[in-house]
Parts: structure tokens; sequence; C-alpha cells
């Protein structure tokens, strides 16, 4: 990516003069989170990935871990009160945020889910997520991204 053009991501958070950070690592075979963070030089419990699920409720949550991490989905239906809850299935992930796998941003999806971040965060100065497209990504204190969406904190991992 020579010169990167801005995502809808970025256009909301300057909408809400929110500071970011662009990252752009679009010429790179870079898939997983893990390989993600290393083309970006940041260490991995600080790149997180953005998963979403469905509890039994038939509502829908957003959970965004740290990339090396798996998401613990008994912690994650007790964080949001569901008995149980599942991944969705990849081919439902476009229809219903407006994003593919690989470019989940928590940042605006075609309808705002109840969201959770894992507690690690808070931990940190900056957190990387993705910008809504594979190849770019946006860092900005977890703080920020609480005013940008409703966010809780919990422990998912």
């Amino acid at each position: 990516m020579a010169k990167a053009e801005k995502t809808n991501v970025m256009r909301l958070l300057d909408s809400k003069k929110i500071a970011y950070t662009m990252h752009f690592y679009g010429d790179t075979d870079a898939v997983s989170g893990t390989e993600v963070a290393a083309v970006l030089g940041e260490a991995p419990e600080k790149v997180f990935k953005t998963l979403v699920t469905v509890g039994r409720s038939k509502q829908h949550y957003v959970f965004i871990i740290p990339v090396e991490e798996e998401l613990d989905l008994k912690k994650a239906a007790a964080a949001c009160g569901e008995k149980n809850i599942e991944m969705i299935k990849a081919k439902e992930l476009l229809p219903l945020t407006g994003y593919i796998h690989g470019g989940c941003s928590p940042v605006g999806m075609k309808k705002q889910f109840p969201t959770f971040m894992d507690e690690s965060a808070l931990l940190l100065d900056t957190v990387c997520v993705s910008a809504g497209k594979i190849g770019c990504q946006v860092e900005l204190s977890p703080d920020v991204l609480s005013e940008m969406i409703t966010l809780r904190f919990a422990e998912l991992t």
C-alpha cells in the first residue's frame, strides 16, 4: 500500500475528533494477528482482534481480545449474562457487521452490539484494533475507544 486511503473507521474517529495513529501493513503476507503484530513492530498483547458471537438469546456480542489469546466462551457468556455463546459463522460476518474476516473493527459496524474488551487492555496506554480492512490498524487508548463505542471491560481469556 503506497499511499493508503482512510477507512470508514478512520473517518468516524476523525468526525468525533478522536486521536489515533494509523498503521498500514498492506505489502505483506501477514494473516494471523501474531504476524500482524510482528509486522507492526508491536507486542502481541497490544494488538487486539475483534470477534463476533451469538448468545442463546440470539443477541449478538462483540469481544475484543489480544491476538495471541483465545476467547474463553464461558467467561464471555458470563460477561454478557448469557447461559452460553458461540462464534458466528464466517459467512454471517459481512452481512451482520459490514466487515470481512480479518478486517473486522469494533468501530463502525452496521449495528452497535454489546461490546466487551479484555481487561488486559486497561494496563496499556494504547491498543491496536482493525481499521475496518485487512492491512490497516488504528492505535488508540482503550479509554478513547470506549468514548467511541459503548465498551465494557471483563476477563475474557
